[in-house]
């Protein structure tokens, strides 16, 4: 986990805040014991993001999915504290992302009072713009734009709209972008697996088979052994260049004219 840099003694109380929340991912109060050590601590949205997403992320590994845990109804009513109110959100939303729900994000975050939605912050709305560009709606570029401007280099947040963008396969020059987000900062170190592995799949559906190739293999040196499940995705994509480059071989070069020729 990559937690923002404000000093060793919070990046530890954060810690251990997701620590006391993963320990026992079977027992239905640690949502509400994650946002209190979120409270407590006086979480900012970028503090809330890296927390409440590795948590999600790990409780769905372990079999206990937030999904399991929370229904839109208690996320909606989670409370005046705008700290817990953002966590639950920040799970909930999370865990539709990893499961691909992306039409059930999408109505989740419409189904919002008007005043909520305009003061979501940095983070719930890159998820809502996941969800929007997953389906290939034009919109969520205007919205991951939007995103952007406001969240920076937050790694967590880009993540966010690489994965959307990643997703959706008919949005305009979607290829395009998903390589120049996963090739800037704070991707550019081409030390981020995840972000290589975005970028090999953009590098493919823009017929640049070599490059893809390495991307993906860099990827898959520099991803933590424990992670089978992402490596069996990362594996997959490079079937999908080699199989691709077999077809240019074969046929011709499909991938020259352009990222939709390949669909």
């Amino acid at each position: 986990m990559n937690l923002p840099t404000r000093g060793s003694g919070r990046i530890l109380a954060l810690l251990r805040a997701q620590a006391r929340a993963g320990a026992w991912p079977a027992d239905p109060s640690w949502p509400e014991r994650l946002a209190e050590d979120l409270v407590e601590l006086g979480a900012d949205w970028r503090e809330s993001a890296q927390v409440c997403a590795d948590t999600a992320w790990a409780a769905r590994a372990a079999g206990h999915s937030v999904l399991g845990l929370l229904g839109p109804e208690q996320v909606s009513a989670a409370g005046p504290d705008p700290v817990t109110e953002r966590a639950y959100r920040h799970l909930y939303l999370s865990a539709l992302r990893y499961d691909f729900r992306c039409r059930a994000l999408q109505e989740f975050v419409k189904q919002l009072p008007a005043s909520v939605r305009s003061s979501l912050d940095c983070y719930s709305r890159a998820l809502y713009a996941f969800a929007l560009l997953g389906q290939s709606h034009e919109v969520g570029l205007a919205l991951m734009d939007e995103v952007l401007a406001v969240a920076g280099d937050h790694a967590k947040t880009r993540h966010v709209l690489l994965h959307g963008l990643w997703l959706g396969q008919d949005l305009d020059r979607g290829a395009e972008r998903l390589l120049a987000l996963s090739s800037g900062p704070p991707f550019d170190t081409g030390n981020d697996p995840i972000a290589l592995f975005r970028m090999a799949g953009a590098l493919r559906r823009l017929g640049r088979y070599d490059e893809g190739l390495t991307a993906i293999d860099r990827a898959t040196d520099l991803l933590p052994p424990e992670q089978t499940d992402v490596r069996a995705d990362f594996i997959r994509e490079r079937c999908l260049i080699t199989a691709a480059d077999d077809i240019r071989r074969l046929y011709g070069t499909p991938g020259e004219q352009g990222e939709g020729s390949l669909r």
